[in-house]
C-alpha cells in the first residue's frame, strides 16, 4: 500500500498523526523525515489530522513551543495515537520578532499566503536593505499517549527581498533569502531546503524518538534466531 505523499506503507504499520491539514506541510514533513541518514519513517504509517477529520485547536500559545504542544496533545486526547505537530513563522528584526506566531494569520485570514505576504512587504517597502534581516522559527513537538512530550527547534536566518520568487516551498519561503544563499528559500530544491531549515532542524532532532514507534524491521527468510551462550559454573 501506497499513502498519498508516495511512501509504502503496511496495513499494520502503527501509525503518527501529523497535527495539520496542510498538504503542503505533510509533504515537507514527510521528505525530511524520509531523506537518506535519518529515515524515521520506516515501518510508520504518517497520517494527518486532517485525514482524521479532527477539528484544528484554537491555537492560542504565545509562543511557538505552546502552539505545538496544545496541537499535539489535542490530536493524542482525541485519538490516543502518537501525534507529531509543529508550529512555526516568520520573525523579522524591524517588527520585534512579528509576524512570529500570527505569521498564518498576518492579514487577517489564516492560511492566505499570498496576502500575507503582500501585507508584510508594504509595511517593510521603506526599509533599507541592511534593515531586512529576519528568521523561520519553527517548535516541533512529539506527544505521547502515556503524556511524555519531547520539544525541539530550530532557526533559519536570512534576509527579506522586495519581491516573491520562486515557486517552491509554501507560506513566507518566496521572500526570505537564507544566510549564505542568493536565493529565496521558494527558490531552492526541496533537498536544500531541508537541509538548512528550521523545521528540518527540529524535525531531525526528534527522528530517533520517531523511529522508536515504528515497527521493528523483519529477519530475513530462512534466519535462525540465536541464543546468547550458556554460563558455565565452577
Amino acid at each position: 500500500m501506497v499513502n498519498r505523499t508516495g511512501v509504502k506503507v503496511a496495513p499494520n504499520w502503527p501509525r503518527l498523526v501529523l497535527a495539520t491539514a496542510n498538504p503542503h506541510k505533510l509533504r515537507e514533513v514527510t521528505e525530511i523525515l524520509s531523506a537518506p541518514g535519518v529515515d524515521a519513517l520506516g515501518g510508520l504509517e504518517l497520517v494527518t489530522s486532517g485525514d482524521l477529520g479532527l477539528a484544528s485547536p484554537v491555537e492560542d500559545g504565545i509562543t511557538f513551543q505552546q502552539n505545538a504542544l496544545l496541537k499535539a496533545r489535542a490530536v493524542v486526547a482525541a485519538t490516543g495515537l502518537p501525534a507529531l505537530a509543529d508550529d512555526s513563522g516568520l520573525c523579522v528584526e524591524v517588527l520585534g520578532g512579528a509576524p512570529g506566531v500570527f505569521s498564518a494569520r498576518w492579514a487577517g485570514s489564516h492560511g492566505d499566503d499570498a496576502a500575507n505576504l503582500a501585507l508584510l512587504l508594504d509595511q517593510l517597502q521603506d526599509v533599507p536593505d541592511k534593515y531586512r534581516g529576519a528568521w523561520f522559527e519553527c517548535a516541533a513537538c512529539l506527544a505521547m499517549p502515556d503524556g511524555r512530550v519531547v520539544v525541539q527547534t530550530g532557526q533559519m536566518p536570512g534576509t527579506l527581498a522586495r519581491a516573491p520568487r520562486g515557486e517552491g516551498g509554501f507560506g513566507y519561503d518566496p521572500i526570505l533569502v537564507p544566510d549564505g544563499y542568493t536565493k529565496t528559500s521558494a527558490e531552492l530544491t526541496a533537498e536544500q531546503k531541508n537541509a538548512i531549515s528550521h523545521r528540518g532542524q527540529a524535525l531531525r532532532a526528534l527522528a530517533p524518538l520517531i523511529a522508536q514507534l515504528a515497527v521493528p524491521a523483519p529477519a530475513p527468510k530462512g534466519a535462525k534466531a540465536t541464543r546468547a551462550p550458556r554460563s558455565s559454573r565452577a
